[in-house]
């Protein structure tokens, strides 16, 4: 294995991971697209847009690429492990980028347990340029870093296609579900909650980071990558839906936000769930109180949440669908290690945030 063997005892692998974000918010404010001798206000801006909304998540999305790339090369070494962790980044960037746009069109309050940036004094819709940045920066990032690796086309290509497949998720979700718009329930379904799911979270959060890996690796066939998509997007619907219960039943504290899926009227699981068993008098009580923000209505809904024994479908669900998933990976992951669609599952499985 050469020069692949770590140091380990000194830094975790969030440790090493984190070591890199510094050095990759000063490539992107010294790049000649923004530093200049008349942009030193813009520089300092971003500088603060980058710190405050890219490092503080979880980081399961941007380290899986790390992981990944360590079950698909059997022969990394120290060199792969960091541009890994760079692909991470990159992930971890577009992923802020999508959360400021989002905040602001959801009118969240809270993220990772601290004011949505647009909710922050001074930023206001500024905000909206900000998610620009960050977008942009990706595409710095991969060319400083990758321009002159074989797969660097690749990369900029998924990351392109990802970027389409989430505004195209975002637009399903703001159209059944419009921002003070009138409740249809009609549009509520499990056929439609499954396409926004597969659109705007399961592309990005979960194909995203192990197809980064895999084209690292030098796998690139259609067949390899068909055969993880499918097994991720079925993740992905997993993860989704632990995400829409923590909106509605997760503590604040822990969840880092607190949930506003109730009051804007999303096409969420619990929902879904909920219109598929109410009686007509049950759906008379969602009728009146759902997409409304009187905290008395958001209350209502989620006692009829409980009176329906939803946690329970909610735990059923979840240990049923981990174990259909982990048969998937066993039977569906072609020539690819289990060992990536594993260390993925096992991050998420009864999380808690």
């Amino acid at each position: 294995m050469g020069d692949n063997k770590e140091k380990k005892g000194s830094q975790s692998e969030l440790q090493q991971f984190d070591d890199v974000f510094q050095e990759l918010v000063d490539d992107i404010l010294n790049c000649p697209a923004v530093k200049g001798t008349d942009t030193t206000a813009a520089v300092e801006w971003f500088r603060r847009v980058a710190e405050y909304n890219v490092p503080f998540g979880k980081k399961n999305r941007g380290i899986s690429v790390v992981t990944s790339i360590r079950e698909l090369k059997k022969d990394f070494t120290n060199d792969d492990l960091r541009r890994a962790r760079i692909l991470g980044w990159c992930v971890e960037w577009l992923q802020a980028f999508f959360l400021v746009a989002d905040d602001i069109m959801d009118a969240s309050i809270t993220r990772r347990g601290k004011d949505c940036w647009y909710k922050v004094d001074g930023v206001g819709l500024t905000a909206i340029n900000d998610s620009f940045f960050l977008e942009s920066a990706v595409f710095q990032i991969l060319r400083k870093h990758f321009g002159d690796q074989p797969y660097y086309l690749h990369l900029v290509e998924l990351f392109h296609d990802t970027i389409m497949q989430t505004v195209v998720g975002q637009c399903l979700d703001l159209t059944t579900a419009p921002p003070e718009g009138k409740v249809d329930f009609t549009k509520f379904t499990e056929e439609t909650y499954a396409a926004i799911v597969k659109w705007k979270t399961a592309f990005y959060s979960f194909y995203l980071p192990v197809a980064l890996a895999m084209y690292m690796a030098g796998i690139s066939d259609e067949a390899s990558h068909s055969s993880a998509k499918t097994i991720l997007l079925q993740m992905g619907h997993f993860f989704q839906v632990q995400d829409d219960y923590l909106d509605c039943f997760g503590k604040p504290e822990v969840i880092g936000k607190i949930g506003t899926d109730i009051q804007d009227n999303k096409c969420g699981w619990l929902v879904v769930q909920a219109l598929q068993r109410a009686s007509p008098e049950q759906r008379q009580v969602l009728q009146e109180n759902y997409g409304q923000h009187e905290e008395r209505r958001v209350e209502r809904v989620k006692t009829l949440y409980r009176d329906m024994d939803l946690p329970q479908v909610f735990a059923d669900y979840e240990e049923s669908s981990f174990q259909q998933l982990m048969a998937l990976i066993n039977s569906s992951s072609g020539a690819l290690p289990p060992a990536v669609f594993v260390n993925f599952a096992q991050k998420i499985y009864k999380r808690e945030k």
